[in-house]
């Protein structure tokens, strides 16, 4: 059983776990299912939007798919849900994602 599979087996057992759903959006972009990780990224979010790793990669996703306005929103609002939990990790990620696109967005 692939890791596909398998996680939306888990799925049908633990109903709208962000941990799961996120766990499988990664699974769809490595096989280059965009769309499908994007659904998930946002439902997660919309959901629970204090989980906050889903921004860091739907931001990267969004970049990679060619719309970094969108991209740089996703990130400055995860910087903030990052800043309110006092998760600095996350806040130094998503901040230098954000600076990168930025800067290359004005060069």
């Amino acid at each position: 059983m692939d890791r596909i599979t398998k996680l939306k087996e888990y799925m049908k057992r633990q109903g709208n776990d962000s941990f799961l759903q996120h766990a499988l959006a990664l699974e769809y972009i490595k096989i280059g299912n965009d769309d499908e990780a994007r659904k998930l990224f946002n439902e997660i979010l919309k959901r629970e939007p204090t989980y906050i790793g889903s921004y860091f990669h739907l931001g990267k996703l969004l970049e990679r798919t060619g719309d970094p306005a969108k991209a740089l929103r996703v990130y400055q609002r995860g910087i903030e849900i990052a800043q309110e939990a006092e998760d600095r990790h996350s806040y130094m990620e998503l901040q230098a994602a954000y600076e990168d696109l930025e800067d290359i967005g004005s060069e």
